[in-house]
């Protein structure tokens, strides 16, 4: 298998780690990214929107963790789109979060991908959901707001990475024999 990881997964779980791992790739070259404004641009709005919005991608993962009972940890309202975030910080929310997801996954087989379980909104609304609901929830979230980052970092004079999943996924072919 090549980095991507080659092909389609054996299972529903297996995709799901894929995808994780796409996004663990995608993060860090965001962050990356963020790194590569200039100094004098980090005080604009447009960064530290952008940073927000990276440390709410990752304060999102963990409210879903604590909502799944992988984390005993609940973040706050107030946490969900955290201001004032600086690159080493952003670094180690991201690192911190990766690994409780990719302990969380680890153990998910496709009985577990189909349960469902209950929780409260942030406004206190009971809910339920598949764990499948959510799993697909994030790739999308992520997705989007990684969409609205690299829009955030070209008006910084930053070049926004590129994580179009098939850019990850692709393997590429020698020429043709012969």
């Amino acid at each position: 298998m090549t980095r991507a990881g080659a092909g389609k997964s054996a299972t529903r779980a297996g995709d799901y780690r894929r995808w994780f791992d796409y996004e663990r790739d995608s993060h860090a070259k965001v962050l990356a990214a963020l790194h590569t404004v200039a100094p004098e641009r980090r005080t604009a709005p447009e960064f530290q929107k952008a940073m927000t919005l990276v440390a709410h991608i990752v304060a999102a993962r963990r409210l879903w963790l604590f909502r799944l009972g992988a984390s005993s940890q609940s973040p706050g309202a107030g946490d969900f789109f955290p201001e004032n975030v600086d690159l080493p910080d952003l670094a180690r929310r991201l690192d911190a979060m990766q690994a409780e997801w990719s302990d969380f996954l680890a153990g998910l087989d496709d009985d577990a991908i189909g349960r469902t379980f209950e929780y409260r909104s942030l406004q206190g609304e009971p809910f339920r959901n598949t764990v499948q609901d959510v799993l697909t929830q994030l790739y999308g979230h992520s997705l989007y707001h990684r969409g609205q980052i690299a829009l955030l970092l070209r008006t910084l004079g930053a070049e926004p990475p590129v994580t179009d999943f098939v850019f990850w996924a692709r393997e590429p072919i020698g020429p043709p024999a012969g």
